[in-house]
């Protein structure tokens, strides 16, 4: 998801940036596109190479020590960069008085500062992953709720079995399936165009990690194994063994566990049902009272921290609703994302949240790994507990019980007074930040990915041109925009940031809101804009991105103590639109033709800004993409429903572009098709 919380489109990219290449230089252009192609042919066959000596079934981490390091882009063409894409949304003025600060930066600062970052890059397995996770992540002090956790949803149309302990049997067996696998390198590694790997480093953390408050600076805690996960279920908390005589319990054994959790009768103790509301205190916060946490109920506490995962069984259904079908994905949404604010430990790489009506869905923690590599998780998991476990006709798991299993053990803690006062603290602010939250979730069927396609565009780039026609339509103005795209075509690579608002793409918008406009020449600034996102997505993709080399720069500023205003400048931009496409990544895991249905809906992330909007999208097969849309009540310039509105309209325009568009249009508009 997007990252811009604290500081996915998906095509290969083995050219250098084009911009580089003089248009007017003819026989110049042709000897640098000759060796171009000659050193696109040399990359192709050493990655044939490798794939060959690693066997013809590799494992998960077959290619890491093949994988390139993550290059230092030139500081130069990162602040021309950097000058080109916020021309578009600062006026005249300001450009002029950041452009002579970035002069004055080259000039004074840069050179030292790039030396430094190079070194770094010789010894470090990243120059900037690291870091990243450091000051982004670990050192930020915000609640983790909405500020870095994002969710994902289950399959938007269908529930498997309405019986809540069997889907949570099959889930964290599925869950758990996965976990072997991984432990067993099983898990084939991602090929882009399937011949370069990316890199596998993000999955060692999915299972038995906790990130651990601290006082300035949290840590990630990675057990080698855990043979338990947590369950919350009305202000309780429990332990269930997921494995007897060292096997795995059976689906049907795991759901006889949950149901038992569900059926017991006794109460919560006090203060213990909001407990979990410190985890989504301010990290400061949290770490002092864990210390008292950890002296007087130590046990309680490492079983919840040392656990697999965190599972929470709510006691409210969730999900699709033909009564209210836009209400319900919102309230969904925002169930997932924050929940009560007592209902989830927000410091466990991930919770399963399983509702009384069977519905799922999970709560992520960001420090520890990016969307795709839980993404490809959540993937296997939907697919193996529906198709490949299954329900009996009653809705239970297949199987037997096993009456001889234990009871699952109720976690009891022992409270000091002192800590009362702070759980009642914590709760009162996670409720507020809950509920400030404006979440909304809505499947846009009128076309999708196969449309698209026909009209030979990229489809990723095709929705960020468009996400600037509906927000400039929402705002009245341009801005910063965020999307996230992954670096892992080199070693730890993590993300880098599109900036997704250029000057072609306002072009564009500015044309669309011009009546004297024709249809053609809109369409032909269209193609522009796709074409330049294009290209930055590819740059960022190799490496050659903006945001996460000044990044790097002005982390290393912060170390020597050399104050640089341009630095400063850029470490205090805003993003008021922080966007991310949701990949599908696993298709071969059931006939996605045959079950469209059967495709998780997407998931979604918290704003950047709190006047700005978070915006995920996912193509769920070939005609639907799904959008999640969040923002502030509090402010009074955002609306997460009239924005998703103004997304729908700005996509029937679009598409109106084309021959083919006209008719979805006409369909959308709910006019009669008379073609």
């Amino acid at each position: 998801m997007a990252e811009a919380h604290q500081a996915v489109g998906f095509r290969p990219s083995l050219t250098s940036d084009a911009g580089e290449v003089e248009l007017g230089a003819p026989v110049l252009q042709e000897i640098y596109l000759s060796g171009l192609r000659s050193w696109k042919r040399h990359l192709s066959r050493f990655w044939a190479l490798v794939r060959i000596f690693s066997g013809r079934h590799p494992m998960l981490f077959s290619y890491q020590r093949s994988l390139p390091r993550q290059p230092v882009p030139s500081v130069q063409d990162t602040v021309r960069k950097y000058l080109e894409s916020v021309r578009p949304v600062f006026s005249d003025k300001d450009f002029d008085w950041t452009a002579g600060l970035a002069q004055e930066f080259l000039k004074l600062q840069a050179s030292l500062l790039q030396w430094y970052l190079q070194l770094k890059s010789w010894w470090a397995s990243n120059y900037v992953s690291d870091w990243w996770e450091e000051f982004v992540y670990l050192r930020s002090r915000n609640s983790l709720m909405v500020n870095s956790n994002y969710y994902m949803m289950d399959f938007l149309y269908v529930t498997p079995t309405p019986v809540q302990a069997a889907r949570a049997g099959n889930a964290v067996h599925a869950l758990l399936l996965y976990r072997h696998r991984l432990d067993r390198q099983e898990i084939l590694p991602t090929l882009l165009m399937g011949m370069r790997p990316l890199c596998s480093a993000q999955y060692e953390k999915i299972f038995n990690t906790t990130r651990i408050p601290g006082v300035h600076r949290d840590h990630i805690r990675h057990l080698r194994d855990s043979r338990h996960v947590a369950v919350f279920h009305r202000g309780r908390f429990f332990r269930v063994e997921t494995h007897s005589q060292s096997r795995l319990l059976s689906p049907r054994a795991l759901e006889q566990q949950f149901q038992r959790i569900l059926d017991d009768p006794s109460p919560a103790c006090p203060h213990e049902e909001h407990l979990a509301a410190l985890t989504a205190a301010p990290r400061d916060t949290w770490a002092q009272v864990r210390r008292s946490l950890k002296t007087q109920a130590q046990e309680a506490l490492e079983a919840v921290e040392g656990a697999a995962f965190f599972v929470s069984l709510d006691s409210e259904p969730a999900g699709l609703t033909r009564e209210d079908p836009a209400a319900s994905l919102d309230a969904y949404a925002h169930a997932l994302l924050a929940g009560r604010g007592h209902d989830r430990w927000f410091d466990k790489s991930f919770s399963l949240i399983v509702f009384s009506n069977g519905k799922l869905g999970l709560s992520v923690e960001h420090s520890w790994a990016d969307c795709p590599i839980s993404g490809h998780m959540w993937e296997f998991t939907l697919a193996t507990e529906c198709f490949q476990l299954g329900y009996s006709a009653d809705g239970h798991c297949k199987g037997h019980p096993d009456p001889s299993l234990p009871q699952p053990q109720r976690l009891h803690w022992d409270l000091p007074d002192k800590i009362h006062l702070s759980i009642s603290l914590a709760l009162r602010a996670a409720k507020t930040l809950s509920g400030n939250i404006d979440c909304h979730v809505f499947p846009f069927s009128h076309f999708g990915k196969s449309f698209i396609k026909r009209c030979h565009l990229s489809s990723d780039s095709f929705i960020q041109t468009t996400l600037q026609l509906a927000h400039f339509r929402d705002r009245g103005q341009f801005c910063l925009t965020y999307e996230s795209t992954m670096t892992r075509l080199f070693l730890e690579g993590r993300t880098e940031t599109v900036r997704s608002c250029t000057r072609e793409a306002c072009d564009f918008v500015r044309a669309m809101e011009d009546k004297e406009k024709t249809d053609a020449q809109c369409l032909a600034l269209f193609r522009l804009a796709v074409d330049k996102h294009q290209a930055l997505l590819k740059a960022a993709m190799s490496g050659q991105g903006v945001d996460r080399h000044l990044f790097a720069l002005y982390v290393v500023s912060q170390f020597l103590h050399l104050q640089s205003p341009f630095l400063d400048q850029v470490h205090s931009e805003q993003w008021q639109l922080a966007t991310s496409q949701i990949p599908v990544q696993q298709i071969h895991l059931f006939d996605v033709h045959n079950y469209p249905d059967y495709v998780s809906s997407g998931g979604g992330f918290g704003p950047a800004d709190d006047h700005g909007y978070g915006v995920s999208y996912m193509f769920m097969g070939d005609d639907v993409i799904t959008f999640h849309i969040s923002s502030k009540k509090s402010s009074t310039r955002t609306d997460s429903h009239r924005l998703g509105q103004r997304i729908q309209d700005a996509l029937l325009d679009v598409a109106a572009l084309f021959p083919e568009g006209q008719r979805l249009k006409r369909r959308g508009l709910g006019e009669e098709d008379s073609g």
